[in-house]
């Protein structure tokens, strides 16, 4: 699973989830992608399993591109913990997703195996996603 080798520190604040991505907002690499309606985070096990889905549909054709990266840490406290003492350990990384990011590519494969792949793919995540094509 994704995540980076290290940081400079283990815990992270929530910050803000609202606005609009201010890169990736164009297809940059492939023909094909896959673009973000909403604001939220994906964890790795998500963008991993997006990943898979759109490989396997793929038949492992075509060259795909993840442009997104989980580099914030989520903690959590454990079950029946009283409050107070302190902040969580981590738990998750996830990467902050705003509305009109590009979140995958895709290359070299015709439009309807895209769009059927990127169909797929955005079932694995919790936002809503919308394919778009280089223009």
């Amino acid at each position: 699973m994704l995540m980076p080798k290290r940081v400079k520190f283990r815990k992270q604040q929530r910050g803000r989830r609202c606005g609009m991505s201010k890169g990736a907002v164009t297809i940059d690499f492939g023909q094909y992608g896959l673009k973000s309606l909403e604001n939220g985070w994906i964890t790795a096990r998500q963008i991993e399993a997006a990943r898979i889905a759109l490989t396997r549909s793929l038949k492992r054709g075509g060259k795909i591109w993840i442009r997104i990266f989980p580099d914030k840490p989520v903690t959590k406290k454990p079950a029946e913990v009283r409050m107070g003492k302190g902040k969580g350990a981590p738990e998750d990384w996830v990467a902050v997703v705003k509305r009109g990011r590009v979140m995958f590519e895709i290359e070299g494969v015709t439009e309807d195996l895209a769009r059927e792949a990127a169909r797929l793919a955005g079932h694995k995540l919790p936002l809503l996603t919308r394919f778009v094509k280089r223009a």
